[in-house]
């Protein structure tokens, strides 16, 4: 294994420049009729993702492991927490908890970074 395969495998983040001053909306472009995704970060513990949706594009109501958390880079997002429906623009936040199904609808087009973070797993015996 050379040096090189072993730095990539200890890369906890990966598809975005290192040591770079970075615009995130810039890393994922808009495309007509579809959602479009960059992963940055999939742990066990943590996903980290680009997404940049094209207007009335949505991802359908779900439930997450973990809290997940939008940003929202660009745009407007229509974001339904159980009954509760939210709209959020550039520079806001919105945080969905764990369990509790949601859905994230593009008001207009709109970009967000997803971060989920998850509980650890707890091994049964040890």
């Amino acid at each position: 294994m050379t040096d090189k395969d072993k730095n990539k495998k200890k890369e906890l983040i990966k598809n975005i420049p290192f040591s770079a001053a970075v615009s995130l909306d810039e890393l994922v472009d808009y495309e007509e009729g579809r959602v479009v995704s960059r992963t940055l970060s999939a742990k066990p513990h943590v996903n980290i993702t680009l997404f940049a949706f094209d207007r009335d594009e949505e991802i359908s109501a779900h439930t997450s492991p973990g809290d997940a958390m939008v940003q929202v880079l660009d745009g407007t997002a229509r974001i339904t927490i159980a009954d509760k429906v939210l709209e959020a623009g550039p520079g806001q936040v919105v945080v969905m908890p764990a369990n509790v199904p949601h859905a994230v609808y593009a008001a207009s087009r709109f970009k967000m970074l997803l971060t989920v973070v998850k509980q650890p797993m707890e091994i049964q015996g040890l």
